[in-house]
This record gives C-alpha cells, sequence and structure tokens, in this order.
C-alpha cells in the first residue's frame, strides 16, 4: 500500500526521504537545468556583442561563486544553463548573472523595465540518463528552433566541446557527462555525436512550455536509440552522491498516478502524499499552476499545502 511504502520512506528518512523544495534549490553539488527567458516577445540577443556580453558574464560568475558549468546554449529570446555549484550560493550566482546583463543590455538599448520575464527555472538533475538526456537537449535547441540544420554550426552553445577531442580550455566542463558514455577519449565525442545526430530528427519539444519535454525526450531516445540505454547502463550513477533525493521521471509518474488513483485512509496521510509530490515537482521546475494541474487539485490547495507543517 502507499502508505507502507512511500509515506513509511518519507517517515523514515529512507530512499525517498522528505524533499522540500519551497524555494530555489542551492544545495552544493547538485546539478540543475536553469532556463531563463526574456518578458514578452522580445529578443534576448541582439547582436554578436551581446552573445559575446552574456557569455563574458557568464566566465565570471563560474569562476567568482565556484560554479561548475557542464553546459550552456544561448538562443535569441531564451537562455539553457547546467551546472552545479560548489557551494551553496546558486541563487546568488543567478542573480548576479541576469541582473548584471540586464543592467547593460538596458543601458545600450536605451530601454526600461524588466529584461527578463519572471525568475529563473530550475530542473534538478539526479539521475545519469537524465542529465544525459538534459545536456543533449539543451545543444539540440538551436535545431528545434530552425536556427540550425546542425547543433555544431551553432556558434553560442557548448556543443563543440563535447564533439572535439581534445578541445581548447574553456570554463566549460564536458567530460563529466561525457564518461557518463561509457567509452574513452574520441570514443565518447564520436558517441556524444552519434546521439546528437539522431535526435535532431527526433520531435523536440519546448521546456519552457512543456515540463516535461526533456523526460518526453529521453523516452524517445530511449525508445528510437537502442545505444542510448547500452552505453550508459555500464556505467555507476555519478550523481548519486548527492545528498539530496529526488524520484526520477518514471518512478514520479507512477506515484502521481497511485496517488490520483488511491482512495486514502485519513486526510493527513493524503496530505503528506500530495506534498511530497508537490515538493518533487518543485524539484523538476514545475511551478505550482502546472502542479495544480498535474495532481487534478487546485492552486490554493497547492499552496495550503506548502504552507502547513506535516
Amino acid at each position: 500500500m502507499w502508505s507502507e511504502t512511500m509515506l513509511g520512506s518519507v517517515g523514515q528518512g529512507g530512499v525517498t526521504r522528505l524533499f522540500r523544495a519551497t524555494k530555489k534549490l542551492k544545495t552544493p553539488n547538485v546539478i540543475s537545468h536553469i532556463t531563463q527567458r526574456v518578458a514578452g516577445k522580445e529578443l534576448l540577443f541582439i547582436e554578436d556583442k551581446d552573445y559575446l556580453y552574456m557569455l563574458w558574464v557568464l566566465k565570471e560568475i563560474v569562476r567568482k561563486y565556484s560554479l561548475t558549468l557542464y553546459a550552456f546554449c544561448l538562443m535569441p529570446n531564451h537562455i539553457h544553463l547546467l551546472l552545479s555549484p560548489r557551494e551553496q550560493n546558486l541563487y546568488e550566482a543567478m542573480q548576479s548573472l541576469f541582473s548584471r546583463y540586464a543592467m547593460k543590455f538596458n543601458r545600450k538599448y536605451e530601454r526600461k523595465g524588466h529584461l527578463f520575464g519572471g525568475p529563473y527555472r530550475q530542473a534538478v538533475c539526479l539521475d545519469d540518463l537524465y542529465l544525459l538526456t538534459a545536456s543533449l537537449y539543451i545543444h539540440l535547441n538551436p535545431v528545434r528552433a530552425g536556427l540550425a540544420d546542425d547543433p555544431l554550426a551553432f556558434r553560442w552553445s557548448s556543443c563543440r566541446l563535447y564533439t572535439t577531442e581534445n578541445p581548447p580550455e574553456s570554463f566549460v566542463t564536458p567530460d563529466f557527462i561525457l564518461n557518463l558514455l561509457s567509452g574513452d577519449g574520441s570514443e565518447n565525442n564520436e558517441r556524444y555525436r552519434h546521439l546528437l545526430e539522431h535526435g535532431g530528427k527526433l520531435n523536440i519539444e519546448e521546456v519552457l512550455e512543456q515540463k516535461d519535454a526533456i523526460e518526453r525526450f529521453r523516452r524517445a531516445m530511449s525508445s528510437k536509440v537502442p545505444s542510448f540505454l547500452q552505453w550508459i547502463a555500464r556505467k555507476p550513477h555519478a550523481v548519486a552522491s548527492s545528498s539530496v533525493d529526488v524520484l526520477d521521471m518514471h518512478e514520479l509518474e507512477s506515484w502521481i498516478q497511485l496517488m490520483n488513483t488511491t482512495h486514502f485512509l485519513n486526510k493527513a496521510e493524503s496530505r503528506k502524499a500530495k506534498r511530497f509530490l508537490i515538493e518533487q515537482l518543485i524539484a523538476r521546475g514545475y511551478s505550482r499552476e502546472e502542479i495544480a494541474e498535474r495532481l487534478e487539485m487546485s492552486r490554493k490547495s497547492v499552496y495550503n499545502i506548502l504552507k502547513s507543517s506535516i
């Protein structure tokens, strides 16, 4: 039963111990997929110098705040970053990055008001397959948007660092993800390129609109590209050392389905289960409104559950 599995683990601090993520997660060494978009229909980058300035600031932020940056892609109206903090300072680092760029952009183009459309979005990556999928998704964004036929041809991403043997020194660290592919050196570069080629042929949804887009992409890759699972299956879980426990999406979907079809013995049991799933979805980057829809409850109920102490 639900109470004997999930709720028991939550209460005892086991594999699925309660994960509180009502605010942005700053835990050191947790890898996050960060997205940020411009407000409205404006452009975030108007000329090459704008892209170059963002990269310069990003490099400074990585150094100053001791971040590990695994991948990035700068799109005309939004940004993707895959990174982890070595200290508890991710929120401060992202605040500095986006505010510095916005101030420069507003001065340069003599504009006023907020440049970005709200707080950045964060989705944690706590299993190897999701992490690899997020990296591929980020590098395939220009192809999905019709900006390039080949992700390697897009100038404003870290893609070429993943497909080039002995790449130049950079503030980006591709080896961590490349090493998930269980090959050696240039073999991993080739494998990553192979996955990009096949991934580019799949229908890729926009994660800014569909928060489970990366999980859908992962399932499609697993189905269409057998080597996707074969290459990574032989490696240990490189991100399993994190002290934060988040269910992978397959487990999470199972718990959501179970919750939506299970009649609980009492209200306390139901509330605890719902809070657990709400916090899991927050960790994956879902908004409160999206969570309410997924869990078939009102937005007010979501806020009330988060505010309560269980």
